[in-house]
Formats: structure tokens, sequence, C-alpha cells
């Protein structure tokens, strides 16, 4: 099927003001490529700044008319299948991956780092307070933008501050209290990018700190379908309650449409069996929310980020557009 998005065109307009930008730019990119559910349509065009200099000449440089959308490494993220119209930057490992201790008790991290990988830097330096990242499947972009949380620890319980860009290229200090955290949120301006933080832990032993990791990955490897096509947790928890139960209790467990699963495994992950577009993993997602409402009169947020256009003919309403 034709994408509506046409990036070939989009860099023969904007040449000469990207001509001298280091990172890469790809058009027409299959995001197919980038997020954890495989589907969904290309970004018109791709940026990979190759470091914050180049990503801060790259905002300079676009014209404010034209969308700019970042993702991370894609494993809490939904793409349409019309693809994301304009530009999508995503910082690479080389030059936003690194995580360094930089204190007694704290550690940088770029926005590019696994979570994962800040849990291990945080066990080698002996400090504790971060083993809920080693069970989170995403970037530390995205955990501070969301505000990823997991076993009773949230990162804003971590954040002492974070450097971002704005559109228009200048550099932002954010202290913790800016970041604006509530329940799997951020009250950042949204079109700041994120690009590092400063994080801090507390004195830990490196044998409790290791035995939290393991616990946590055994809870994962226990309950979650982590070997699965999936953007892990599908909506947000609803206060008073669990989305999974909601989602078990409106009959939601197992469901079906498409290639798109609600997960036998655990009902608040939705799962790619293999050929599901981005229209059935939305779809279903909505049926969801229309069933839980109907059952139990919760609505449930979502929690997955949803990115591009629709397919002329394949809007997906909210709710099914039950409550419209």
């Amino acid at each position: 099927m034709s994408s509506l998005v046409d990036g070939e065109a989009l860099l023969k307009k904007l040449g000469d003001r990207l001509s001298g930008l280091r990172g890469r730019l790809t058009p027409n990119m299959s995001m197919e490529k980038v997020t954890w559910f495989r589907a969904g349509g290309p970004a018109e065009v791709m940026f990979q700044p190759a470091d914050e200099e180049d990503l801060s000449a790259f905002l300079k440089a676009v014209p404010e008319e034209y969308p700019i959308q970042t993702v991370g490494i894609g494993s809490n993220l939904l793409v349409r299948d019309g693809g994301i119209q304009g530009f999508v930057v995503r910082l690479s490992a080389k030059g936003f991956g690194e995580v360094e201790r930089v204190g007694e008790m704290q550690l940088r991290a770029g926005s590019a780092t696994p979570d994962k990988r800040v849990a291990a830097a945080a066990l080698d330096a002996g400090i504790a307070g971060f083993h809920f990242y080693h069970g989170i499947p995403g970037g530390i972009g995205g955990a501070l933008r969301m505000n990823a949380g997991a076993n009773g620890v949230e990162t804003r319980e971590r954040v002492v501050e974070v450097r971002a860009l704005d559109r228009s290229g200048e550099l932002r200090i954010l202290s913790n209290a800016d970041m604006g955290y509530a329940y799997r949120h951020s009250g950042a301006a949204s079109d700041l990018i994120f690009t590092s933080a400063l994080f801090e832990g507390v004195p830990g032993d490196r044998g409790e700190i290791q035995s939290a990791m393991d616990a946590v990955q055994h809870h994962r490897e226990t309950v979650q379908p982590i070997r699965e096509k999936t953007g892990g947790s599908t909506f947000k928890n609803p206060e008073g309650s669990s989305a999974w139960k909601e989602i078990d209790k409106a009959g939601g467990r197992g469901l079906m449409i498409g290639g798109a699963q609600m997960s036998p495994m655990h009902c608040n992950f939705m799962i790619n069996t293999g050929t599901a577009s981005g229209h059935d993993l939305e779809t279903l997602g909505e049926t969801i929310r229309s069933r839980v409402v109907q059952n139990s009169g919760i609505r449930l947020h979502w929690e997955i980020k949803r990115l591009g256009r629709f397919r002329p003919g394949q809007e997906v309403h909210e709710f099914m557009g039950q409550l419209l």
C-alpha cells in the first residue's frame, strides 16, 4: 500500500538548509523497523543527529511550519499506517547513549541510553534506587517524558535535572520541579527534546541491589509476554484499580482484531501476532477501552504513544465512537 508521505520531496525542498548537518537524514524511513510492534507507516524524514550540537543546528534549520516528532527506541510507540508527516528525530546510541558516574551517588545518562543499562551502571557503582529500570524496556528519553516507573519506584524520584533543546534549538536546563511530574506524565513542554539527565540514588549494598534486579527480571519473565512484538503496558492504571483487572473483567483477555491481540498472559499487553497493522492495533485498543467503560464505567487512558496519520477510510475513533 502506498504511504501518505514523500520524504524525497521534503529533503529536496529543504536541502540547502540541511546541508551542514553531520547526522543521518533518511527519507521515507520504515517505522516497522523502529517500533517493537513492527507495524505502521513510514516517517517522511528521519533525522539521527550526531550529538547535541548537531541536533541544535537541525532544529534551527527546520522552519517552524514543519512538524518535528521525537521517538526513542520504539518500545512504547504505535505508528499509524498513513505514516508520520514532517521530521522524526531519533537520538542514536553513539551520540546520546552514554551513562557515567559524576558524583558519589549521581549518574548522568544520555536520552538514548537503555533503562537497563542505567540500572547496570548503578549496580556497578553501588548506587541503590535504580533497580526498577532493569525491568523497563525503554530508553531514558521516554522514561523522562512519561515518568516511567515499576516496582513501586518512579523516574521522578531519581531525577535531579534534565538537559533539553527547545524547538528553536536553544538549550534548556530543567529542574525536577520544572518537569511537572505526575503518574506516567511530565508537564514539560511537548516540543522539548531531552538529551540527557542527571540522576541521584542512595548508598546500597551491591548484593542487595543485584537481588532486587533479579526479582524484577523474574517478575517480568513470569507474568509479561516479553518475547512477543509488544509495546509494554497499553493503558495506564486507573485510580484504585489495575488496567489488566478491568480488561479481564470486561472479557478482553486474548481478544483479537486482525493480527493484534491482548495477551492471554498479561491482558494489558497488546501484541502483534505477526500480521497486525497499526489500524489493527489501535482498533483493538479502542475496542478494549469501549468494553471497559461499558463494564465498569472506567475510562482507560493510553500509556502507549500513538503517532502519525490514519489512512483515508481507516480512522479509529476513541472508544469506537460510542462516547462521542
